[in-house]
């Protein structure tokens, strides 16, 4: 419940901090009073967007803060969901800067707006006049009966798997468009495929694939250097290995005669032994070589091949040309399954549509089982509220959509005198039959929903006498289960609640400031009183007002 309200710097109030309990409170003053600035202030701790304008002083920052005694409400998941430090006493705090800018904190952690939205709707509701409208809404209807069916889990259960649903539904949709699109590109994938199998490019380098072109293209030329060579070195008389020879002889004779000659004689030795090895290695190749045009043509052909192909698809060597060939096997592979995966992702989506119509079907039952002893309770409240005569027709239809809440449509169908006809609530109800419709389904849902703090912004707007008598007692019949607060103007609701607490202005140096205060008991009197016979206060308001407090 709401323990304390703290308001700093905003619209006519320079600083409020007021403290509240449980049961019912009832807040009043005079129109233009200054209760909307408070239930703005509340707004904002609630997750509404900030405004500069509400800064009273722009020099300053406004500070509005809310302390809930939350230890009775099972809210740690909540707060876990939403990654925040649970504490039985949690304080939530708006400030707005005079820069414009806002920042919220709940129990001094930094959060944001959607976070503190989705954490103050377990918290404090706000009924206000635009949220009774609200009542005329197929969504608010749902809502209202899921409650009471105790939907909540199937309906979550329910969004995950038609978010699930609609997931592979798009799966489908872009595994049906690849297929158009393969279609068309399939047999170019495969010739291009084709072309690089024939090519045979794994183990081949191309640099050696051109060195032995160069050798097939130039054998006679390397033949006739290699025989000049050879007669180079081992010609008779004018041979290089026969004077390397020679030179070894002569240095033989002198090795004897210091190191420096042996290691000349050494070197020489090692001279001859690799000009014999160079001759055997030449002897080698030459009886290698021969002239073989059709090996020729073939390397030339493959060579020419592997160029063709690199410079068709514009790539550096044969390991990108490979890279390449891999691509369009995947992608040719993909094509020809993708008709079995199209037949996969039909049977994943047959098999999700009949969890959904599952959990679908359970929903519906759960709305369908609820609604007799609702509008039993409803018509019941109502009547004691001066519509005894009031009738509603609630019925479900199973459709064959998908919809966000279920497969569900609603008629939620009113009708207010007897022999009238049932229609839709927005075209049958008055304000103030809206009113007391919206009471008598908050007073119901008070003992399914376990909220620990409702507000009432004049709900008994449009009625009087014995029946707003019947709505406060509705009111303070809640405060039971809840803390409940009513704004209210009339003075038979006043006198129901536990604590009282007046809103007013008052004028300092030409300047207007809002205030709030909690009422004594003969405060509450003379309140009273005013609200019963305006300023002038008789002694029968007085007499009036004693008799409604007692």
């Amino acid at each position: 419940m709401l323990t304390t309200l703290r308001i700093k710097n905003y619209a006519l109030i320079d600083e409020l901090e007021i403290s509240f309990n449980n049961g019912f409170s009832i807040i009043t003053g005079e129109t233009g009073a200054g209760k909307s600035i408070l239930l703005g202030g509340l707004s904002l701790v609630l997750g509404k967007r900030a405004d500069l304008s509400q800064i009273k002083d722009s020099s300053n920052k406004c500070i509005i803060e809310a302390v809930f005694d939350i230890a009775n409400y099972d809210l740690e998941t909540v707060f876990n969901q939403e990654d925040l430090d649970y504490d039985p006493q949690t304080i939530i705090r708006r400030e707005i800067l005079p820069s414009g800018k806002s920042r919220a904190f709940v129990n001094d952690t930094p959060v944001n707006l959607d976070s503190l939205t989705n954490l103050s709707g377990y918290i404090l509701d706000i009924h206000s006049q635009h949220q009774t409208l609200q009542l005329t809404n197929d969504s608010f209807q749902f809502k209202v009966i899921d409650a009471l069916a105790n939907n909540a889990d199937l309906l979550k259960e329910y969004a995950n798997q038609l978010k699930k649903y609609k997931a592979l539904k798009q799966q489908l949709l872009d595994l049906e468009k690849s297929l158009s699109v393969s279609k068309k590109e399939y047999d170019y994938n495969v010739f291009l495929l084709n072309e690089l199998i024939e090519a045979q490019l794994e183990g081949i380098e191309l640099k050696e694939l051109e060195s032995t072109y160069e050798q097939l293209s130039n054998v006679e030329t390397i033949q006739e250097t290699i025989g000049y060579s050879k007669s180079l070195l081992e010609s008779d008389e004018v041979g290089i290995i026969d004077r390397i020879n020679e030179v070894k002889r002569q240095l033989i004779n002198i090795s004897s005669f210091g190191k420096q000659y042996n290691s000349i004689e050494e070197r020489i030795e090692s001279v001859a032994i690799e000009l014999d090895d160079i001759v055997s290695e030449l002897d080698n190749l030459q009886g290698h070589l021969s002239t073989d045009p059709k090996e020729l043509q073939l390397v030339s052909d493959k060579l020419q091949t592997i160029n063709n192909l690199i410079q068709k698809h514009s790539v550096f060597d044969v390991s990108e040309l490979i890279k390449l060939k891999e691509e369009l096997e995947a992608k040719v592979d993909k094509s020809e399954n993708l008709d079995t995966d199209i037949l996969d992702k039909k049977s994943e989506i047959e098999a999700s549509e009949k969890q959904i119509n599952s959990i679908a079907s359970k929903i519906y039952k759960n709305r369908v089982a609820v609604v007799p002893e609702f509008k039993s309770n409803l018509e019941n409240i109502l009547s004691q509220l001066g519509m005894p005569n009031a009738k509603f027709n609630i019925e479900f239809t199973e459709t064959d959509k998908f919809l966000a809440n279920g497969k569900d449509e609603l008629q939620f169908l009113f009708m207010a005198n007897k022999g009238g006809q049932f229609t839709e609530l927005k075209k049958s109800a008055s304000g103030g039959e809206l009113s007391r419709i919206m009471l008598a389904i908050k007073s119901i849902l008070a003992n399914y929903v376990k909220l620990p703090t409702i507000m009432f912004d004049e709900i008994d707007t449009g009625v009087s006498g014995e029946i707003s008598n019947k709505m406060g007692d509705i009111m303070k019949s809640m405060s039971k289960n809840m803390q409940v607060f009513s704004i209210t103007h009339l003075p038979q609701v006043a006198s129901k609640g536990n604590w009282h607490y007046k809103v007013y202005k008052t004028e300092k140096n030409d300047v207007t400031h809002t205030d709030m205060k909690r009422l004594t008991q003969d405060d509450r009197v003379v309140e009273l009183a005013q609200m019963l016979s305006g300023a002038n206060i008789t002694e029968s308001a007085i007499a009036h007002a004693k008799q409604l407090l007692n």
